[in-house]
Order: structure tokens, then C-alpha cells, then sequence
């Protein structure tokens, strides 16, 4: 294995570990509305869990509120099932034509709780990031106990590694930040 194609494939699982926080974080309820907080529930539509995008437009006319509007009417009991099984402690509010759901504010006590999850996902993260630079001096090590590469050379590969690393973490801090901030925003 070529060096550049170990470091450009340890970017790239970094790199995803920071999508995959982003991800996670688009989940998080802050008390502001998003269409990434129903993306993840599925309804039982015709005997198949569907997911709700799949089967309404799902839209944001304001910051507290969230409107499902199904394609097919059948499916606005099973959608409102499928929210209320959520876990997210919403209620939709169904008046025939379009769903809606509607924010509640956040009290200090959960702004305090959600900062915990935050802060657990960034450390699952910051896991993941460690783990793909431990793979990475793992593969240098082996590369030069097979001679393909010199002590120097694995030497400069892992401090490389390193700052990859550091770039990576640093990112992860500093979405971290901006989350806990809007969490805590009132």
C-alpha cells in the first residue's frame, strides 16, 4: 500500500465521522423546527414502514412549527402513529387537509440534557477519528516492518497522521461549540 492512498483514505473516514456527527446533530431538537428531525420515522404504509418524507411533503413555514402534508390520504393515521411512537415527545395535530406539529420551547432542564447528548456524540466522534489514526500508524508500522518503507518515513507518516487527527478533532470542537450554543439559545 502507498502511503498517499493510506492518508487520503484515513481523511476520508474522518471525514465522514464529522458527516456522521453533522447527521446526528440535524436530530438534535433545539426547539427550532427542521425536516431532519421526522426524517429518520417511518410509518406503516400498505403493511411496509415507509419513511414519511417518502409519502408527504414535509415542510417549514416557521421556526416552531413542522407541516406534513401526505400524498395519499390513507396515510395520515399511519403518520401520525409513526410521530407519536417517536421519541421525540411531539404531538401532531391533524385537521384533515395537512399535519401539523409544533415545537414546543425547550426548558433549561432539557437544554442542559440535550448539551449531554451533544457532547456524547462528539466524543463517539472524536472515537471514530482516533480509531482511523490508529489504523493508520498500524498500517505504517506493518509497511515498514515489510521494508516498504523506512523508519523516517513511518516516522513522518504518523506525525502526518497527527495533524490529520488534530485538523479533524479541532472541526469536531468547533461544531460542538456551535451546537451547544444554539441549544442553550433561547
Amino acid at each position: 500500500m502507498d502511503m498517499d492512498i493510506l492518508f487520503l483514505d484515513a481523511e476520508e473516514r474522518m471525514s465522514k465521522a464529522v458527516a456522521s456527527l453533522d447527521k446526528e446533530f440535524a436530530k438534535l431538537r433545539t426547539g427550532r423546527a427542521t425536516t431532519a428531525l421526522v426524517d429518520n420515522i417511518k410509518a406503516e404504509y400498505y403493511g411496509t414502514p415507509t419513511p414519511i418524507s417518502q409519502m408527504a411533503s414535509v415542510t417549514v413555514p416557521d421556526s416552531r412549527t413542522i407541516t406534513i402534508q401526505p400524498w395519499d390520504k390513507s396515510g395520515f393515521s399511519a403518520i401520525e402513529k409513526a410521530i407519536l411512537k417517536s421519541d421525540l415527545g411531539l404531538t401532531p395535530i391533524n385537521d384533515g387537509k395537512i399535519i401539523r406539529i409544533t415545537i414546543p420551547a425547550l426548558t433549561e432542564e432539557r437544554r442542559k440534557e440535550l448539551v449531554k447528548v451533544a457532547r456524547k456524540y462528539v466524543e463517539d466522534a472524536k472515537v471514530a477519528v482516533r480509531n482511523v489514526r490508529r489504523d493508520a500508524n498500524d498500517s505504517l508500522k506493518k509497511m515498514e516492518k515489510e521494508k516498504e518503507i523506512s523508519e523516517d518515513e513511518r516516522k513522518k507518516g504518523e506525525e502526518d497522521v497527527q495533524k490529520l487527527t488534530d485538523k479533524y478533532v479541532a472541526l469536531l470542537d468547533k461544531s460542538s461549540a456551535a451546537k451547544e450554543k444554539e441549544i442553550l439559545e433561547i
